[in-house]
C-alpha cells in the first residue's frame, strides 16, 4: 500500500469575540488516508493539533446541512467532499459569506433561517375550521406527496445563499432557500393562501423577480434540489396574479 499525500489545508482564522483578534488563515498539514473527507480531516487536525478550531458539524451525513463552508472558492458540505478531489493537495478552508460569523469556519445559518421563516410565514396555512387535533388528517394523493417531498429535502445549509450572487449584493433577497419553502405551500393543497397572498410576499425585487439566473444556487446545492425550476415555476405563478 503507497504512502498518503501530505495535504496542505489553508484555513480562515478569526475569533469576533476574542478582544484583539483579527482575520488571517493559518496553514496546518496532515496525512491522506483513503476515503478521506474535508470533514474528517478537519475532526483530525482539530484533535491532534489544534483544539481552537471552530467549525460545525451534526449528522456527518450531509443531510444536517452544519458543515457547510467554502472549499477552494465553492460552497459545499465538507463531510460530502473527498480530499481526493484535490490533486494538488492544497485546500484553502473559508466560512460562508452572507451569514454572520460565530468563529473560524462556523456562521450562524441558524439565525437567518429563522428570521426567514418569519419574514416570509414559512408554515401551514390552514383553514381555521380545520384546526382539529382528535381528527384524523385526511390522505394526500401520492403525486402531490411526491412534490411535497421533493422541495422538503433542503437541509438549510445555506450553500445557494452564499452562491447567489444578487443575495450578495442585496441582502434583502430572499434567496433560493426562501422560494423553495415557498414552492412547497404553494403546492401544497392544505394551504389556504392564494396566489396573490404569496404575490404580496415574493412578487418583487426582493423575490422572485430580483434572481438574475446566474445558476450559482443550482450548480453548488448539495441535495441536486430543483432550484432554477422552482424559481421559473413561481414567476409564472406571480405573473398570473398581475392578469
Amino acid at each position: 500500500m503507497s504512502q498518503g499525500r501530505t495535504l496542505t489545508f489553508n484555513i480562515f482564522r478569526y475569533d469576533p469575540q476574542e478582544p484583539g483578534d483579527k482575520p488571517k488563515m493559518v496553514k496546518y498539514q496532515i496525512e491522506e488516508a483513503p476515503g478521506m473527507t474535508v470533514f474528517i480531516a478537519l475532526n483530525m487536525l482539530r484533535e491532534k493539533q489544534d483544539p481552537s478550531l471552530q467549525f460545525d458539524f451534526v449528522c456527518r451525513a450531509g443531510i444536517c446541512g452544519s458543515c457547510a463552508m467554502v472549499i477552494n472558492g465553492f460552497p459545499t458540505l465538507a463531510c460530502r467532499t473527498l480530499t481526493s478531489k484535490y490533486p494538488k493537495a492544497e485546500i484553502t478552508l473559508m466560512p460562508l459569506p452572507g451569514f454572520e460569523l460565530i468563529g473560524d469556519l462556523s456562521v450562524n445559518t441558524g439565525k437567518f433561517m429563522r428570521e426567514l421563516a418569519e419574514r416570509l410565514k414559512l408554515w401551514l396555512h390552514p383553514k381555521a375550521d380545520e384546526v382539529d387535533i382528535h381528527r384524523i388528517e385526511a390522505p394526500m394523493a401520492p403525486e402531490e406527496a411526491a412534490k411535497l417531498y421533493e422541495l422538503e429535502r433542503c437541509v438549510e445549509c445555506g450553500v445557494c445563499v452564499s452562491a447567489c450572487a444578487t443575495k450578495q449584493m442585496r441582502d434583502t433577497f430572499v434567496g433560493a432557500v426562501g422560494m423553495m419553502k415557498i414552492a412547497r405551500f404553494e403546492l401544497d393543497s392544505r394551504d389556504t393562501r392564494s396566489v396573490e397572498d404569496f404575490y404580496h410576499v415574493i412578487g418583487n425585487q426582493d423575490g422572485v423577480f430580483g434572481c438574475m439566473t446566474l445558476l450559482g444556487c443550482q450548480d453548488n446545492c448539495p441535495k441536486d434540489l430543483p432550484h432554477m425550476q422552482q424559481i421559473a415555476y413561481l414567476r409564472r405563478k406571480m405573473a398570473t396574479a398581475l392578469v
